[in-house]
């Protein structure tokens, strides 16, 4: 059994905005700067093992500030623990996508689950390879550390999936759960199932920074 919190990066400009990110390398805003700051002292008492971080950047950042009170543990970064990749939606508005590509938005929002959106700049994947990439991802860093706990910084679509698949839900459902930033969830992992014990914890979001700093 491995013990996991699973964390979502704190908040960005885009975030703000609902300006889709997916692959996109977009930093912390000053919000979600508080954020990891008060996640990260939320955790400072957490029994862990190991980080595990996404490597795009607003996920590292909000696991850099945990690993901070943890100097001792050892932080890796994960590009398997990415957002879902949007390829041509990356970079613009809901209204934008929309507007640019009716067809594949139509899709998107139906939750189309092996739909795949215009190629881009980016990779551009199906829920279904999605949601796959996050099962192996979540998957390989529980059985590299049985029986202990880890923390693993990524993203909303990342925590939709590990949720879906811990609480047995249908993949092309309906999202009626939120999936907040910096909010703390906790999953248990043993014998190759995923399963939820606590989810969207954020009353540690509430402290001012001037308590945290």
């Amino acid at each position: 059994m491995t013990k996991i919190l699973l964390i979502r990066h704190g908040e960005t400009a885009w975030n703000a905005v609902r300006r889709l990110q997916g692959h996109t390398d977009i930093p912390l805003n000053e919000e979600g700067e508080r954020q990891a700051v008060a996640l990260a002292r939320a955790l400072a008492a957490e029994p862990l093992d190991a980080i595990i971080s996404s490597d795009l950047g607003r996920a590292l950042q909000t696991a850099q500030a945990a690993a901070a009170h943890h100097p001792h543990l050892p932080l890796h970064t994960d590009p398997g623990l990415r957002e879902r990749g949007y390829g041509a939606f990356e970079g613009l508005l809901y209204t934008e996508i929309a507007e640019r590509y009716p067809i594949e938005f139509a899709e998107w929002q139906a939750r189309d689950v092996d739909a795949v959106m215009p190629a881009g700049d980016r990779v551009a994947e199906s829920f279904r390879q999605f949601y796959q990439r996050c099962q192996d991802g979540i998957a390989r860093w529980s059985e590299r550390y049985p029986q202990q706990s880890i923390l693993i910084v990524a993203h909303g679509g990342v925590l939709e999936c590990a949720y879906r698949a811990a609480r047995g839900l249908s993949i092309d459902g309906p999202r009626d759960f939120q999936v907040k930033n910096a909010s703390i969830n906790r999953f248990v992992f043993n014998k190759g199932v995923l399963s939820l014990e606590q989810w969207g914890e954020v009353a540690h979001l509430s402290t001012s920074l001037d308590d945290i700093v």
